[in-house]
């Protein structure tokens, strides 16, 4: 444009002044053009642009030729590319219309130009529209991607605390119940190896309390022990329990083995709790698309810590398999509490 300017100035040094101003405020009216079609604020950059049509209406009429043309034409393609469509159309069309007017050539030269020139706009306009919702595309991705990470640190939140209720429920019901009994025996006057014997237990789940926390936290690493080897170990610690494993051993997936840890867990912390010295059947069986745990015990009189707790861990088991794609049944049976985990794999 600057070249335009000064191309037919003749070396007048008014026109040289002339030229230099026009580029100048010719300059600044366009980044005041630009800077409000990015704020998308029509009128102010409507004013720009009528402007501009006016530096180019007095360049033309000044001698200053090409730059008036180079002028209108970048008028008529940064209106196409910038503006909304009704007011684009116009203003390049008004644009146009000028160049238009003063070009020395025939009517089809003056038409492919025209047509050239709004093709180019066009193209602008549309690579616009495209980088724009290719931004928005990303932005909408970005937040997705962070609505994702929020919910898997929610479930990793919520797995976490259920194993946390799961172990601490196991272990410290455990040793309420031997706690309790040494208070009965020493309010009752109760032999002094009696006394032993409960406070002793209560430091043996005391000790296998801290071994599941560990076992616990393994979990969570993803570092699981064999599950035949833990329903083995948590029968082994009852005394009064067995257990039957049917079907084709095979190793399960890490939530789904929690899961049944964690129910034959509860369930046996159910047992203590309000069927104390009640016999205890589990049955681990391994189905071509699932596993079920399944423990029933023999029913027994109700024990001194039947009416502690909230039901928190039934609904945890439930909860649990749930989320897994399984269902979890409990209720009375033939003899005592039928407890049946089913769980996908």
């Amino acid at each position: 444009m600057r070249w335009g300017a000064f191309a037919d100035s003749h070396g007048h040094g008014w026109k040289t002044a002339a030229g230099l101003a026009g580029v100048a405020l010719a300059a600044l009216l366009a980044g005041e053009f630009l800077r409000t079609t990015l704020q998308h604020r029509l009128w102010p950059s409507l004013a720009s642009f009528a402007s501009l049509q006016g530096i180019a209406v007095a360049a033309h009429a000044s001698g200053f030729s090409v730059a008036a043309l180079v002028l209108w034409c970048g008028c008529a393609v940064a209106a196409l590319e910038r503006l909304p469509p009704a007011a684009a159309f116009i203003a390049a069309g008004v644009a146009l219309d000028s160049y238009g007017s003063v070009i020395d050539a025939d009517l089809l030269t003056t038409i492919v130009n025209g047509v050239g020139i709004g093709l180019a706009g066009y193209t602008l306009c549309l690579d616009a529209e495209a980088r724009g919702s290719a931004q928005r595309l990303l932005a909408q991705e970005r937040a997705a991607r962070a609505a994702e990470a929020e919910t898997a640190a929610l479930a990793e939140r919520a797995r976490i605390a259920r194993e946390i209720h799961d172990v601490l429920a196991h272990c410290l019901s455990a040793q309420l119940v031997h706690l309790e009994a040494a208070r009965l025996l020493i309010e009752r006057g109760g032999e002094r190896d009696q006394i032993h014997e409960r406070v002793v237990a209560a430091r043996e789940m005391a000790r296998d309390g801290l071994a599941e926390t560990r076992q616990a936290l393994s979990a969570l690493r993803g570092e699981l022990t064999p599950l035949e080897d833990f329903l083995s170990g948590l029968v082994g610690t009852v005394g009064c329990a067995e257990i039957t494993i049917t079907g084709e051993r095979r190793a399960l997936p890490a939530e789904a083995a929690q899961a049944v840890r964690r129910a034959a867990q509860e369930t046996l912390t159910n047992v203590r709790k309000h069927a104390p010295g009640a016999k205890v059947r589990l049955r681990l069986d391994y189905r071509p698309r699932e596993v079920t745990l399944d423990v029933r015990d023999s029913g027994g009189s109700p024990g001194d810590l039947t009416g502690t707790g909230a039901a928190y861990g039934l609904l945890g088991m439930r909860e649990r398999a749930e989320l897994l794609g399984g269902s979890l049944e409990a209720g009375p049976g033939e003899e005592g509490f039928v407890v049946t985990l089913k769980v996908p794999v």
